[in-house]
């Protein structure tokens, strides 16, 4: 195949744009499993594991107040009893989906962080993302908490990945950027038959490296494409029915990109961060049933990613941390749903936790124009990150150095 034809193909098909191409934006598994061969990570190094929930996650969903005044006439039908939650004390419990969290958590490899949020919270998804992403609260930030992060750890890519198909901004530095690694999504162009796959990243005598690199990363995609989407076919609730929630980005696959993940640490590779995704918590409408499938996925994709990681040693050095943009109002709107809210949880798991509650329970009579009152900066949930996962000076990446205590 000529190679302007294959570089139209290539475009073509969505592996990679004009403009990646021109970037050498392109990254493979391959490129990362490379990795294993390199002698900059520590033996005792651990890796971070961020997982995004795109859309605002019900923090009051997810740990529930059932024994706070006010909790059901503010809830409605999207209250939850003290009978159906599983109890964490008599006053706080998780929603009934979350069963693998709760024994994580009585094993205490599981942290709560109640009350998680930021000065002036904008209501925005958009907005509020960059502000988590960023980690700059006050002003509007160009670089990412983890790409900041990148800068000082030498600028390779392949520190920091992401199995998405454009890298998020967490990733992205002043000086370099995370691999993002495009693993689902095969579209071919009308016409082009199976047996022709294998001839498209083939190399190609003459062509510029760049797209080189293109092509190996689309010969990749084939040769993963079917890997995931086997792993993504049980990534479904119980019911197959789709949730309610508007679309605000995230993707839909969290096993099997957490499938990747493990593989990925159980072959020792230099990535120290890994970026995945679950969307759909959007949820203005019909929120409780809706809601208990998403907390079903992510429940049983982390559950059994921890159960896998605690095999290996390398797995048992690996972090989890899971946050939204934000939580949702106190009281319930007229369509069963919830609107844009505030503060929610965060959660954190793996074998370096030490689990528990943390922070303090947001009041549901001391509200702040019908949200909630944040009680734990996310910056300090981060400064633990950065120094206890991943061997970083907060102060130098964040301008915020005060840790939340006891996580580790």
């Amino acid at each position: 195949m000529d190679t302007v034809t294959r570089r139209k193909f290539l475009i073509t098909s969505g592996v990679v744009g004009a403009s990646a191409l021109a970037a050498g934006g392109a990254w493979t598994l391959r490129d990362i499993f490379d990795t294993a061969t390199w002698d900059d990570r520590p033996g005792d190094a651990k890796t971070l594991v961020l997982v995004t929930l795109y859309g605002g996650n019900d923090g009051l969903a997810n740990v529930i107040p059932f024994a706070e005044k006010g909790y059901r006439e503010a809830r409605n039908e999207l209250a939850y009893t003290a009978e159906e939650v599983i109890r964490l004390n008599d006053t706080v419990g998780l929603n009934p989906a979350l069963t693998g969290f709760k024994q994580m958590y009585d094993a205490g490899k599981l942290a709560v962080v109640r009350g998680v949020g930021y000065p002036k919270p904008d209501h925005s998804h958009f907005r509020s993302m960059d502000i988590w992403q960023t980690a700059q609260p006050d002003r509007p930030g160009n670089t990412g908490w983890l790409g900041r992060w990148l800068d000082t750890f030498g600028g390779d890519p392949r520190h920091a990945v992401s199995f998405e198909p454009v890298l998020p901004p967490l990733l992205a530095g002043a000086n370099s950027a995370g691999a993002a690694v495009p693993v689902t999504g095969l579209a071919l162009p009308n016409g082009v038959r199976a047996e022709t796959l294998s001839q498209l990243g083939a190399a190609a005598e003459g062509e510029p490296p760049l797209q080189a690199r293109a092509a190996r990363a689309f010969a990749d995609l084939v040769s993963v494409d079917a890997l995931v989407r086997t792993a993504a076919d049980g990534d479904h609730d119980d019911t197959g029915e789709e949730t309610t929630g508007t679309g605000t980005g995230g993707r839909s696959d969290l096993k099997a990109q957490l499938d990747l993940v493990a593989r990925c640490v159980e072959a020792n590779v230099a990535t120290r961060v890994f970026s995945v995704s679950l969307g759909g918590f959007d949820l203005h409408a019909e929120e409780r049933d809706s809601q208990e499938n998403l907390l079903r996925r992510l429940d049983e994709a982390l559950t059994g990613f921890a159960a896998r990681m605690a095999k290996t040693e390398a797995g048992r050095r690996v972090v989890v941390a899971v946050y939204s943009e934000f939580g949702r109002r106190v009281a319930a709107n007229g369509s069963d749903g919830t609107d844009h809210g505030t503060a929610s949880n965060m959660f954190l798991l793996g074998s370096p936790v030490r689990g528990g509650l943390y922070g303090e329970q947001p009041s549901l009579s001391d509200l702040d124009n019908g949200d909630l009152k944040f009680t734990t900066d996310f910056r300090a949930v981060y400064a633990s990150l950065l120094s206890n996962v991943l061997d970083a000076d907060p102060q130098r990446i964040l301008g915020y150095s005060s840790a939340l205590p006891g996580l580790f």
